[in-house]
């Protein structure tokens, strides 16, 4: 007996069918339902809560596909005067989203029903090849966004295996795969008999215009300008005025930080001269020669592992004596240069795939916009 794929509006997403999320009914319930069978070659379109998102369904392994009352699925009678794909994109452009959405309010309670589906306009080239050229275009674009995607997707969890096998496990002083050449135990320290840090600051009161912006002002560092890629965003939400520079905390290119506030334990490897605010812990010296990156990745790693150990999986909040009591394994200066070089690559490949498909995303609206109707 087979299990059914029960397709919901939140199982498609970004022009895919999310299989592996969705829910599985018998053969027999299937039948006894006896709607909302999808096959290959529809486009399906969602219309309840999630309204708006289009998927066409593959070659698929399952006898039927079934669809929950928030997902519409249009079938191609005549292939010879409708291409499928210049469908699925007609429905994805701006000139069909937005009565669709205007149509069906907005909010979780966002519906439009079949009715008035149909009575939405859709403008179609009567010549079927350029149908097809239009159709064709727009499933390169996709192509390669998925290509991207899935290299992307590949490297964040090769990095996510390799962290947690090139720094020693809980308990170990040896990390399970390390470069040829280095040996020996790294050593058990403390962040607070390693390393010298200190939170940032900004005067009082924060709603003082006379603090931010104007001539020389610098990029003031937030939690929220801290990204999830060991950086931090291109241009902070806010800069800090002249005035205000001296009762800050100035931080120079290339050092490690950490939030410690709202999103705990999100690690920057600034790539600027900034200012910071106190919900930022700064390192700023060492007991030994220690390389940047891969102090970014220890820090990273232990805050990850703090994560899991703290009740309900998170952390509440840090005092600087818990901090100070955090324990630490260091390598060689040698091997922490391999280490970091290793994990800057695997990082440099994987903005540059985000960045791809940000940049073919951009491509593909502007297209979306301007060659339909």
């Amino acid at each position: 007996e087979y299990g059914i794929p029960f397709i919901m509006a939140n199982n498609i997403r970004g022009g895919e069918i999310q299989y592996g999320a969705c829910y599985h009914i018998s053969l027999q319930q299937a039948q006894t339902l006896q709607k909302g069978f999808a096959k290959t070659g529809d486009v399906l379109l969602t219309h309840k809560g999630t309204v708006g998102e289009v998927a066409i369904i593959g070659r698929i392994e399952f006898p039927y596909l079934m669809l929950t009352p928030q997902v519409t699925y249009y079938r191609i009678c005549d292939t010879s005067k409708l291409d499928t794909y210049f469908l699925a994109t007609a429905f994805r452009s701006n000139s069909f989203q937005k009565p669709l959405k205007e149509e069906a309010g907005g909010g979780t309670r966002a519906y439009i029903g079949i009715t008035a589906q149909k009575g939405l306009e859709l403008s179609i080239p009567q010549n079927i090849e350029e149908q097809k050229e239009l159709g064709n275009y727009f499933q390169k674009l996709d192509t390669l966004i998925t290509q991207h995607r899935q290299k992307h997707d590949k490297l964040n969890n090769l990095k996510k295996a390799m962290l947690e096998k090139m720094f020693p496990k809980a308990g170990e002083t040896v990390p399970e795969i390390r470069f040829e050449g280095f040996n020996g135990d790294w050593e058990k320290t403390t962040l607070g008999s390693y390393t010298t840090f200190r939170r940032g600051s900004f005067p009082q009161p924060y709603g003082n215009k006379e603090w931010y912006g104007g001539e020389g002002s610098m990029p003031f560092v937030q939690v929220v300008d801290v990204n999830k890629k060991l950086s931090l965003v291109d241009d902070t939400k806010q800069k800090i005025s002249v005035k205000a520079q001296p009762r800050s905390v100035f931080v120079s290119k290339g050092s490690v930080v950490v939030t410690l506030q709202g999103t705990i334990g999100r690690v920057a490897f600034t790539q600027y001269d900034c200012f910071v605010d106190r919900t930022i812990l700064i390192f700023q010296s060492f007991s030994r020669r220690t390389d940047p990156s891969f102090w970014a990745y220890t820090i990273q790693t232990k805050f990850d592992l703090e994560k899991k150990l703290a009740p309900g999986g998170t952390i509440k909040t840090i005092t600087k004596e818990a901090l100070s009591s955090f324990d630490v394994l260091i390598p060689s200066t040698e091997e922490q240069v391999s280490v970091g070089n290793y994990f800057k690559k695997l990082d440099r490949l994987i903005n540059h795939h985000s960045q791809q498909i940000t940049k073919l995303k951009n491509i593909k609206q502007a297209c979306l916009d301007k060659m339909f109707v």
